[in-house]
């Protein structure tokens, strides 16, 4: 095979990684001039900034009003360990996983916490899981969107109104790209790095009223961190879901989350958000519906996500190779495109199956990713004619 010629146009921004995402399209440093740095998060600028923050998440995310906001410690992994640390254990739990980060809650669950009853729903790499196994008598924790895998749950139909259990959803390569059902979802987290390319280290901890209401009644067999507590005497500390963090934030980054959540509303919040990562990951799937050597991890085309876009090589020579093969071709691929400075970080998971993970977020450009995808073409035949080359 003869490589093809290079594409003449480039994206103009390369950043598709899958976290920390691209930044909003007109970012610059200067953006975060009026960042409360130096002063203390306790202080009344700090308090209103923090707050600011809850409100326009609130605001952009449209969640409702008696639903409690907060900002916690370590992204979205720390705001889901004290959902499963804080609430979990009152009740059996049903564990739904199709990836790496479902499948690490499992692991916290079963071998960290050592619950008892929980039961593990699972599928591969590319499906869902059979969501009518699900009993919502128990307590539920599962992703809407699995990152790694690139399958999502379309909707929230599939949880009744009237559960017994709380369903604890880890939303991080949702929120701010699919409309999350908030009136089905008891706990909802994510992190700011993800769909509005903010900086690391922040999650959002999102509580319903009933998820409130189990803080205030139930008190775990095992003792909590303080980074994890949100009762006292029995009462849920409100200052968290306030401004009040449990522990010191980045005003800087804090700044540039205020900075694209003002970004967003000006878009026209949720919708023009939902709007722009659905025509980017149409781009996407045009390409695909047109390529010999590509296809969709995620098998049927209702739960494939709009953020993170996972394909498969599915060139019959290269499917040939063994898995170590495989995987060393999708890296080779990858880098070719590295070098050229038209997409960065676009590998796929370590532990996913071979392949591309494109982020098709918000915070990406449509005509970026049309530029990008000559270049798929242009890089997978310059490393097929190596493989040819090599055999």
């Amino acid at each position: 095979m003869t490589a093809l010629p290079k594409p003449d146009m480039r994206p103009a921004n390369p950043h598709f990684s899958s976290g920390p995402c691209a930044k909003r399209p007109g970012w610059s440093v200067e953006a975060l001039k009026d960042a409360a740095l130096g002063r203390s998060h306790r202080a009344r600028i700090g308090k209103a900034k923090l707050a600011e923050a809850i409100d326009l998440t609130r605001e952009v995310l449209q969640v409702p009003a008696d639903y409690r906001i907060g900002i916690v410690p370590a992204s979205d992994t720390g705001a889901v360990e004290m959902a499963l640390w804080s609430l979990l254990g009152q009740r059996g739990v049903d564990m739904v996983a199709w990836e790496s980060f479902g499948a690490g809650w499992i692991t916290d669950v079963v071998k960290q916490l050592k619950l008892a009853d929980a039961r593990k729903i699972e599928a591969p790499y590319g499906e869902l899981p059979d969501l009518s196994q699900i009993d919502f008598d128990r307590d539920v924790v599962f992703t809407w969107n699995g990152t790694t895998s690139g399958v999502r749950v379309p909707d929230g139909d599939f949880i009744p109104a009237d559960r017994k259990g709380l369903t604890i959803c880890d939303a991080t390569s949702a929120a701010f790209a699919q409309r999350l059902d908030f009136q089905k979802l008891d706990v909802v987290t994510f992190s700011w790095q993800k769909a509005l390319g903010g900086e690391g280290a922040h999650g959002m901890l999102i509580l319903s009223p009933r998820a409130v209401a189990r803080l205030e009644t139930y008190a775990p067999a095992w003792p909590l961190p303080k980074i994890f507590r949100m009762t006292k005497g029995g009462k849920l500390i409100e200052g968290i879901f306030k401004g009040e963090t449990i522990n010191t934030p980045s005003m800087l980054a804090v700044e540039d989350y205020l900075d694209t959540l003002k970004w967003a509303k000006g878009l026209g919040g949720l919708d023009a958000l939902v709007a722009r990562a659905d025509a980017n990951a149409a781009v996407v799937a045009r390409f695909v519906d047109q390529s010999s050597w590509l296809g969709h991890l995620a098998v049927d085309p209702a739960t494939r996500s709009n953020t993170s876009v996972c394909l498969s090589i599915v060139d019959p020579d290269v499917a040939a190779l063994d898995l170590d093969g495989q995987a060393a071709f999708a890296k080779a691929l990858v880098g070719l495109l590295d070098k050229e400075g038209v997409a960065y970080d676009i590998g796929h998971y370590r532990d996913a199956p071979p392949g591309l993970r494109i982020w098709c977020g918000a915070t990406v450009e449509t005509k970026d990713l049309e530029a990008l995808m000559p270049w798929l073409d242009w890089a997978f035949s310059a490393q097929k004619a190596t493989l040819k080359a090599a055999a």
